[in-house]
């Protein structure tokens, strides 16, 4: 059993744990951060991609918006390679209430979000395919974000400041000594065996997890899991993020992110982050809701479904999950439970984790009794040195101008050999750890072509046993499935039938010998999960 001794333990591996062990890091803390499946597997790598300006919580959530606006800004300078500057639209179609735009104005004011009304004639010049019927268009700093790698250039930040990242290590025991949190027993998946980490202080970082977190420290954190399904077009149908101008409802936003365009997402409560269903009638909602921003949307190419749970928190019972706030909340277990050496964060955005981090780890050096000063505002992660934000076709260029259109693994999304190389060198296990690296398979095909060479990789550099290589061949197809069953028609369809004969007529692998221990399909059984009713609408 290995035994580790550090000032701070991080549960989780989304944004916000990689965000408060980079910034313990930095002031100078020894940390540890244990993830139970890949950075990113939970939440942060199930979103839209949007870079909040706040402008979407202005009237009913304007705290959320000062931060969201606070941190759109901080982000763009620590992170510009993972952030593309779309801008974003909140326009009043003819389904809205005109009134509503003076009353967003308004609030854009007040919480600081740089808002502008602009005629239809110059929002249709930009984006042709918007609405026509559009009545009222309104600009706001919004952005698209690559939560994947941002995730990873913060992690890498993180260990080039000592921090210990470690990935399937998943938390089993909360240790408690004289009525204080004093680490944690983890489990090791890859290497099968026990770790216990002794902490100073543990953070409890895990998202729509921390409840559970919670209950193994004997404290009770009232997370609200919030399913939002999203759906990939196979192109960009605008440059600019849409967002409808009313208040926050299902199917209300479009996100252009990469070669895609993403429009999301519905809102409903599940008892468990790990079993939930995408459902017949939510893809329909957002199709139609679609056609009300850009008519014509449905009729795309769909490429994939998908849902993430939002840890939405409450400290009262639960609500529906629309209304309660977007905002984040530290929990101080000893002031709180009488629990020392504890800390929760939770709650929210993608675009606001930075902060959380930094509110965290401010109250590490309160328990710690020291004073050292957050510096992640100011030092750009790990790969951000050149301070340019991201650019539509900079990775076809770049393979053209290199010529190296012979070392691509995956032509959908570019993904040459170096870069799959890298991802299992970083310590991807599996062949969905490595889409989350490197947006592997996430193309029209779906992986249905460049998973088998990721596989001959992952087999040439890792050398497990060719059991383990057909498991995680079979995965990682299986996990692509599970989004597209809900999206089976036109070209689609036919995607999915062209790889299914290569998958199963000419490579036979439903039938290949399968072993070993690591396997996505322990988590995330969204596609079995029971259907419930469509609510009245």
């Amino acid at each position: 059993m290995e035994r580790i001794d550090t000032d701070v333990l991080v549960i989780g591996g989304g944004s916000t744990g990689t965000g408060v062990a980079r910034d313990a890091a930095m002031r100078g803390f020894r940390t540890v951060l244990v993830e139970k499946r890949d950075l990113t597997h939970g939440t942060t790598g199930r979103y839209h991609g949007l870079l909040h300006s706040g402008g979407r919580y202005v009237v009913k959530d304007p705290v959320s918006a000062r931060e969201c606006i606070a941190e759109n800004r901080i982000l763009r300078r620590i992170l510009p390679h993972c952030i593309e500057d779309t801008g974003g639209f909140f326009v009043i179609t003819p389904w809205d209430d005109p009134a509503y735009g003076d009353r967003f104005r308004d609030a854009c004011a007040a919480c600081g979000v740089p808002c502008e009304e602009i005629p239809l004639a110059d929002a249709l010049r930009r984006e042709p395919r918007l609405n026509p019927k559009t009545q009222r268009v309104f600009v706001v700093p919004d952005g698209a974000a690559d939560s994947f790698l941002a995730t990873h250039a913060t992690a890498e930040s993180a260990r080039e400041h000592g921090a210990d990242i470690r990935t399937y290590h998943e938390v089993t025991e909360i240790l408690r000594r004289d009525g204080a949190v004093c680490g944690a027993r983890a489990v090791d998946h890859v290497r099968d065996e026990e770790v216990v980490i002794e902490a100073a202080v543990t953070v409890n970082a895990s998202g729509a997890w921390a409840g559970q977190i919670g209950r193994l420290a004997g404290c009770e954190v009232n997370v609200i899991p919030g399913k939002g399904v999203m759906i990939a077009l196979s192109h960009r149908l605008t440059n600019t993020v849409l967002n409808r101008c009313k208040l926050p409802a299902d199917g209300d936003i479009l996100v252009p992110i990469r070669t895609v365009c993403v429009i999301g997402t519905t809102d409903r409560h599940v008892p468990d982050p790990e079993r939930y269903g995408i459902e017949d009638w939510e893809v329909a909602l957002l199709l139609e809701e679609g056609d009300k921003l850009v008519p014509g949307l449905s009729g795309a190419r769909v490429l994939h479904a998908w849902a993430g749970v939002r840890p939405l928190y409450s400290e009262t019972a639960a609500r529906e999950t629309r209304d309660v706030s977007r905002t984040y909340t530290l929990l101080d277990h000893e002031s709180r439970d009488g629990v020392l050496g504890f800390l929760t964060i939770t709650g929210g955005k993608w675009t606001t984790y930075r902060q959380m981090a930094e509110v965290t780890v401010d109250a590490v050096c309160r328990k710690l009794g020291v004073q050292r000063p957050c510096r992640t505002h100011e030092e750009p992660v790990a790969g951000a040195r050149e301070g340019k934000l991201f650019t539509p076709g900079t990775p076809l260029r770049r393979v053209e101008s290199e010529h190296a259109a012979s070392d691509l693994i995956c032509e959908c999304e570019l993904v040459r050999t170096g870069r799959v190389e890298a991802a299992i060198a970083s310590g991807a296990v599996t062949l969905d750890d490595i889409r989350r690296d490197s947006r592997l398979g996430m193309g029209p095909c779906q992986g249905g072509f460049c998973t088998y060479r990721a596989a001959g990789l992952l087999h040439e550099r890792r050398q497990p046993p060719v059991q383990d290589t057909n498991l995680a061949l079979q995965d990682f197809l299986q996990e692509r499935w599970k989004g597209l069953r809900p999206i089976l028609w036109g070209q689609q369809l036919q995607q999915a039938r062209l790889d299914e004969l290569i998958y199963l007529g000419i490579m036979n692998a439903d039938h290949l010998e399968t072993g070993g221990r690591i396997s996505p399909l322990t988590d995330f059984y969204y596609q079995d999960a029971p259907q419930a009713d469509a609510p009245a609408r």
